[in-house]
């Protein structure tokens, strides 16, 4: 069924753009519309990303972050003054202000110019990133027997050999199953940790053709001077880092739906991807009537001077 679901959503992208929406087909398919009503709306979706919170793992040389109840800039006659902080019961809504030290943390799409200033930042990212082919590589066999063990050329072969050739074009996640212990700050300086060799990322530029490669870790490899980091940004490439859930996901016919903030000349971005598997993938959410309105809890959310966020 997955391999049925991405041949026919792919053969029905491709009708689209080659007979265009024209009246004949806008009435047939309504576009892209009869892509969504045939195989998106009835998908799997998977969440892939870490929420971030201001004690999330984090490379100590950047240190915390601070999220904050926002306050007002300046007085406002009759509504708020300036310092105040914005509350629900007095001024109808509250927001909140991130203390960020990195755009390094949690979840995220290295753009190529967090190296490499010559090379595209988080902003100049194309739109075409939008959505695009997935492809899962476990290596967590490995991993339990290795808890350094770095993507090898012949796990990607062996993964072919199982699976077919991987699209040009597609994203590759690796999943060792390392973001288990997933928010325990210490996971930043936990050593080793599973990685992904240089050859193995040549292999899937170069030969594969692929769009980005994505890993667990918060860091491409061990190798004292991150040497398949090094190589991807100063090639032009990006990739992500801090992925979740890869064990809910197939190893092949899903999509993965990729979005990040645009923040001016960004080093890095704090990334959402959504793994789209098919109808009856094991695990996921469908499309349904509470995604909008959205439903009412009977906790409200407060803010928690312990955790330093909101909670409920």
């Amino acid at each position: 069924m997955s391999r049925n679901f991405i041949r026919l959503l792919s053969a029905s992208l491709v009708a689209v753009a080659v007979v265009g929406i024209g009246p004949a087909f806008a009435e047939e398919a309504k576009g892209l519309w009869g892509v969504y009503d045939q195989y998106l709306k009835g998908a799997k979706y998977i969440d892939l990303t870490h929420t971030i919170g201001p004690n999330v793992p984090v490379w100590y040389g950047f240190g915390r972050s601070q999220f904050q109840p926002s306050k007002a800039g300046s007085d406002i006659e009759g509504y708020v003054k300036k310092g105040e902080t914005f509350t629900y019961d007095k001024h109808g809504f509250e927001a909140t202000s991130y203390v960020l030290t990195t755009d390094q943390l949690g979840t995220q799409l290295d753009p190529p110019a967090h190296w490499a200033p010559e090379y595209p930042a988080i902003d100049e990212i194309p739109a075409t990133y939008t959505i695009r082919p997935l492809v899962v590589i476990s290596i967590v066999d490995k991993v339990k027997a290795d808890p350094g063990y770095h993507l090898q050329v012949d796990d990607i072969k062996a993964w072919e050999a199982a699976n077919g050739q991987i699209p040009a074009g597609s994203v590759v996640f690796v999943r060792s199953d390392w973001s288990k212990d997933w928010p325990d700050p210490a996971l930043a300086k936990k050593t080793p940790f599973p990685g992904v060799s240089l050859a193995a990322l040549k292999f899937l530029h170069e030969e594969r053709h692929i769009l980005f490669h994505g890993h667990e870790p918060l860091d491409t490899d061990t190798t004292p001077t991150l040497e398949g980091e090094a190589w991807l940004m100063h090639n032009g490439y990006t990739q992500a880092e801090g992925v979740a859930n890869l064990d809910e996901v197939p190893e092949i016919g899903a999509l993965v739906a990729i979005g990040f903030p645009k923040f001016q000349g960004g080093t890095g971005g704090y990334a959402r991807y959504i793994a789209i598997a098919p109808p009856d993938w094991k695990y996921g959410v469908t499309i349904g009537d509470a995604d909008a309105p959205l439903p009412k809890s009977d906790k409200p959310l407060h803010w928690s001077e312990a955790t330093g966020t909101r909670v409920r």
